[in-house]
């Protein structure tokens, strides 16, 4: 008898997992490789190649008018499809029609805008929202934060697994260092007095829970946000997982809101902030770069033109 394939879906979770890609990323690629199954009416990817994959991408930069991003987004989901998943590795695809959306300036705040919405937050998520504008940190990487990842004597905050995989550093506020200590200390006594809290291990990256069995239940594993309910882990175990991004991104749209600030403001706004008051204050933009983990300069030169340093030193005629 022959044996069943495994579902496409579990083909690609399967390999996404032993290749260690994020779970934001395998939540992304299904997202694009769902939609191009439905756009060629449900055929299998495996009945498909080069032609349809271009028929795609022009589709969404012509119907959907997609930015160049999102239109590149879906090209690298679906080369993850055919060449890891399905061993049959697309080759050429052909002229493609990219998508001419331009990119859009970021929204940024002003210091005391940023702070009026900080203000506005309740302690856990007023912290979280610090370390967004003070370190420029993205939501995920903040709630991500294990205690170890805090470096006080030296005044470092270290990023794991950030995004493309990649490890950084950069600055931790001297403002907030106070508030991180008194954090990790209430933390510490609840750990030590074996408190409800800590009744279950805290999730682990891939393989880690194998290999130190009780790095878990560890303090220096502890999440810094960590949930206030339990989850289960990609072996069915269960464990508590850190703050859930989407709660602190909820409580920051609507702490902007009560600011009554007049600007579309979220959780990467302090981020874009972030790096521009650094270049506002003379900050090195490879510095800026270094901090906010970009690979490519040109993605952290946009913000020269939010602050209109991308003139070549010419002035108004106005003064």
């Amino acid at each position: 008898m022959q044996e069943k394939q495994p579902r496409l879906r579990d083909q690609v979770r399967a390999v996404i997992r032993v290749n260690h890609y994020s779970v934001r990323t395998e939540k992304t690629y299904w997202y694009w490789i769902r939609h191009f199954i439905r756009f060629h009416q449900m055929r299998h990817p495996r009945d498909m190649g080069p032609r349809e994959v271009n028929e795609f991408l022009t589709w969404l930069a012509v119907h959907r008018n997609v930015a160049a991003a999102t239109q590149a987004q879906a090209l690298n989901s679906l080369v993850f499809l055919y060449d890891k998943v399905l061993d049959q590795p697309l080759g050429d695809i052909g002229e493609v029609i990219r998508s001419k959306k331009p990119r859009k300036l970021p929204v940024v705040l002003s210091h005391e805008e940023a702070m009026r919405i900080i203000n506005q937050l309740d302690d856990t998520n007023r912290l979280i929202a610090s370390l967004l504008y003070g370190s420029g940190l993205r939501v995920t990487e903040a709630c991500r934060l294990r205690i170890k990842d805090l470096d006080f004597p030296q005044q470092v905050i270290t990023i794991r697994d950030g995004k493309g995989a990649k490890d950084r550093t950069t600055l931790m506020p001297a403002s907030l260092i106070g508030s991180l200590q008194d954090h990790v200390e209430a933390i510490r006594r609840a750990w030590k007095q074996r408190s409800e809290q800590f009744l279950h291990p805290v999730s682990l990256p891939f393989a880690l829970a194998r290999k130190y069995p009780g790095a878990g239940h560890s303090l220096e594993w502890q999440w810094l946000f960590s949930s206030p309910t339990l989850s289960t882990d990609n072996l069915g175990n269960v464990c508590r997982h850190h703050r859930h991004i989407s709660s602190v991104q909820r409580a920051v749209r609507n702490a902007a809101r009560e600011a009554g600030i007049g600007k579309k403001a979220g959780c990467h706004t302090f981020r874009h902030s972030f790096a521009t008051e650094l270049l506002k204050r003379g900050t090195d933009i490879r510095t800026v770069q270094d901090l906010l983990g970009h690979s490519d300069l040109r993605t952290t030169q946009i913000y020269t033109h939010v602050l209109g340093q991308g003139f070549a030193g010419v002035r108004s005629p106005l003064g």
